[in-house]
């Protein structure tokens, strides 16, 4: 096996397939990257949770197929310089070099590689910037807990050409309706996926591309959603259990609803929150055209601040965690957000507005904190 090929669009590949290289393997083979030279190169790391493989072009001198330990030769290709990569196999060693830079690395034993799973069958496609956003939006709320399996899962829920994804940790909801180009009209499924997997392959798209998503037939013994962009692919197990209803969470009618300047509100949290940690709430107090946001009692230290709003209904105190608070202000899309109450210990719901009204393509349910006023 020899071939050549330029630096940077190798380490691009490479740095994509070690998504998938495992942390705690139960083989050596998984602490490898996966080289298959043929017309082209493919790259290819799998822990069995997911598969990711990368395909670039490159001068092909010797066909051959090699495992080298992944994480070193991400490692090194990234230290070499900005030029012709040479690498060339001689018996169970590789020789890695760039300008007067060389590198000699041990094979892993190929023959323990695991098999691959198939790449599910395309049922649509997204346009890169859309599937980002809504991405970015949701998984946020996704649960971190992974004796909760289910709450760290990204709901995703297709009907045609429309796409529901939806995460909760259980104090918060985040639901976000998107649209994509399905490959057939009456396409329907619903699937649950890790939030961390979803956020990967978001962060290593480029915008410029488009997404094909491909779901295992209900007939197969594996549930699999695979991702596809520029050359690139991530083939990931679904979760198992179901996702909790959320749907009769989203309340139909308010109370009560502010329009504020998203970044002002969101800069005021920030400073006012200084003096509190996850377990102390941050207060906010809803007058007519005013609100007051208040963190700290007693001997502690405390902060407030006033913030001129557009607020109609009785007036109101409530308290939120003031991280899960930013993190549904950061998702919002807009110089103004619109957060809709049903009274101060029932949650709220925030999203972007137009013309004074809400949207209702994002919806981020925060639950309130307990406090004595």
């Amino acid at each position: 096996m020899k071939f050549m090929v330029e630096r940077d669009p190798l380490l691009d590949a490479l740095s994509w397939v070690s998504k998938s290289l495992s942390s705690r393997p139960i083989q050596t083979a998984l602490l490898g990257i996966l080289i298959d030279v043929e017309e082209e190169l493919v790259f290819t790391a799998s822990d069995f949770e997911t598969t990711s493989s990368a395909h670039i072009p490159a001068e092909v001198i010797h066909k051959g197929k090699v495992l080298l330990p992944g994480r070193l030769l991400v490692e090194i290709v990234k230290a070499l310089p900005s030029k012709t990569v040479s690498i060339y196999q001689d018996g169970t060693k590789v020789f890695v070099s760039a300008g007067s830079a060389k590198f000699t690395l041990p094979t892993l034993p190929l023959q323990e590689f695991p098999n691959l799973p198939n790449k599910p069958e395309v049922v649509g496609v997204f346009t890169a910037d859309v599937f980002t956003e809504s991405v970015n939006q949701v998984a946020i709320a996704a649960g971190r807990d992974d004796s909760l399996l289910t709450l760290t899962g990204v709901s995703i829920n297709i009907n045609n050409n429309e796409i529901i994804f939806a995460a909760t940790d259980r104090y918060r909801l985040a639901v976000k309706n998107s649209e994509w180009e399905a490959v057939n009209d009456e396409f329907a499924a619903t699937t649950l996926i890790r939030a961390r997997t979803l956020t990967e392959v978001s962060r290593s798209v480029s915008q410029k591309d488009k997404i094909e998503i491909g779901l295992s037939a209900n007939t197969s013994h594996e549930k699999l959603i695979g991702f596809s962009a520029g050359g690139k692919t991530l083939i990931s197990r679904v979760l198992d259990g179901t996702f909790p209803p959320f749907n009769h969470l989203l309340p139909k009618e308010s109370s009560a609803f502010a329009l504020v300047n998203r970044t002002d509100l969101l800069d005021s949290v920030r400073r006012v929150s200084l003096v509190t940690d996850k377990t102390v709430p941050l207060r906010l107090s809803f007058t007519e055209n005013a609100l007051n946001l208040e963190a700290g009692a007693g001997d502690d230290a405390q902060a407030s601040e006033a913030l001129e709003i557009i607020y109609e209904g009785e007036e109101l105190n409530i308290a939120f965690n003031p991280q899960f608070l930013i993190d549904g202000l950061n998702a919002i899309d807009g110089d103004r957000v619109y957060i809709s109450f049903t009274g101060s210990n029932k949650p709220a719901v925030l999203s972007g507005e137009e013309n004074g009204t809400p949207l209702e393509t994002f919806r981020y349910l925060l639950m309130p904190m307990k406090y004595a006023y």
